[in-house]
């Protein structure tokens, strides 16, 4: 062969002759063989659905004879008691209406291996006059495509049974932690007195604020008459949070009870409780201390001045407003933590509150309260006398009411529980008559 204007064609290399090779027998093929064994099903049928021709692909995937199935089944016949049903129903009807249907979803019976899911397309042959005159159906092998349908239908009702059992589970949770909850705050209220009682010519608040509703605070106070019109009164703090700290807790409470009724000497009282809790956590190997601050305060009503002594162990310093505008602390200098050593050291201080003045006791939640862009900064004792200044003079409800907004403006810097306890005497006591206030949050 020449290429036009008498050029020679270039010789033809191996690959191009297997090609046109290739390309040439595929020329060959008749179209019958093509028919007979093409990769998909082929049958033509009469209108009433009785088969006219059906090729080897569709015989071999059914198992069936040629002879038993041309001229003597309707299509129909090739299909299960589901797919015969459909067929009829809507498969049928659908055909004569629309004269063609793409990619029907049936299953055909074979002799052998169960059901056959297929895909038909179906399309009636009409003829000169339009006139129809037989149906042409193609049949596709959906076997896979089933197998991956049924497997995204099995993960999908696993992941919607996973997302139900984690729902549950997260409710479950819920429940858990309100009934936890619940239990908690009953517990934790069993460990601090529900309410103050009232004390002639004195008036008392307290807030108790605990950072985590889900653990048990460390923090404690309680006020409670002792003999001769006089009353003690505490408040601390244990180590550790939880199941321990609750232990530690009750047991501080009522050793310091049981010690106020013997000796309500203050400094004697804390030394009772600080051999308490030395013989009881030392010997095991897991030490277990606090800080406490006990007080005893003698109304002087009418007649006379009121008094306040206290002793603290490791405690910070209690604080008075005084009632001309004045703030100040009174330092019980070196107490040690309660608990720690078997002869601990113990703090005392004593003042006098006129009318006007009032002493308040707090936990170092206050004072270590974090400030500060980045929650850097302590608050510290020297805010909280520049606080107290501002706020002198002040009943002990108003100076709890102030705290408590303090405790609210530090928002998550806020991180451990706090206890308040504010005891002080009427500005005029011929008018007031003694009140007590009980907060909690």
């Amino acid at each position: 062969m020449c290429r036009t204007g008498g050029v020679p064609d270039p010789p033809e290399t191996g690959d191009e002759a297997s090609t046109d090779a290739a390309f040439t027998a595929l020329l060959e093929d008749s179209a019958e063989d093509l028919y007979e064994s093409a990769p998909c099903g082929y049958l033509s049928t009469m209108m009433d659905g009785t088969i006219a021709k059906i090729n080897n692909t569709l015989l071999d995937w059914l198992g069936l004879d040629r002879e038993a199935v041309a001229g003597r089944k309707r299509f129909a016949d090739l299909l299960t008691i589901g797919g015969k049903l459909y067929h009829e129903t809507h498969f049928a009807p659908l055909l004569r209406m629309q004269g063609e249907l793409r990619g029907i979803a049936l299953d055909m019976r074979r002799q052998e291996g169960g059901p056959l899911p297929v895909l038909v397309s179906a399309v009636i042959k009409h003829g000169s006059e339009g006139e129809p005159l037989l149906i042409r159906i193609t049949v596709f092998d959906a076997s896979d495509r089933r197998s991956y349908e049924k497997e995204l239908l099995h993960r999908r009702k696993e992941a919607e049974r996973a997302h139900a059992e984690a729902d549950e589970a997260r409710r479950q949770a819920e429940a858990d932690r309100t009934r936890l909850a619940e239990a908690l705050a009953v517990l934790q209220r069993s460990l601090v007195p529900d309410s103050l009682p009232a004390v002639p010519g004195v008036e008392t608040a307290v807030h108790y604020h605990t950072a985590a509703p889900d653990q048990l605070g460390g923090d404690f106070y309680d006020l409670f008459p002792v003999s001769g019109g006089r009353w003690a009164f505490f408040l601390g703090d244990v180590c550790g949070k939880g199941p321990e700290a609750a232990s530690l807790t009750s047991l501080t409470r009522y050793t310091l009870r049981a010690a106020a009724h013997h000796d309500p000497d203050p400094a004697s009282a804390l030394t009772t409780l600080n051999a308490v809790l030395h013989e009881r956590y030392t010997g095991d190997g897991d030490p277990r201390y606090c800080t406490c601050i006990f007080g005893i305060i003698e109304p002087g009503g009418d007649h006379g001045p009121t008094t306040v002594r206290l002793a603290s162990g490791g405690h910070p310093p209690a604080l008075v407003l005084r009632s001309d505008g004045r703030a100040e602390y009174l330092p019980t200098p070196g107490g040690l933590l309660i608990g720690v050593l078997p002869g601990a050291p113990i703090g005392t201080a004593e003042t006098v509150l006129a009318p006007g003045d009032t002493v308040v006791l707090y936990t170092d939640g206050l004072t270590e309260a974090r400030t500060g862009p980045g929650r850097d900064d302590l608050y510290g004792e020297d805010a909280l006398h520049a606080f107290a200044t501002d706020h002198a003079p002040a009943s002990p409800m108003e100076v709890i009411t102030a705290l408590t907004g303090l405790l609210e403006s530090f928002g998550d810097g806020l991180d451990d529980d706090t206890a308040l306890l504010a005891l002080g005497v009427p500005a005029a006591p011929s008018l007031i008559t003694p009140s007590t206030t009980s907060h909690a949050s």
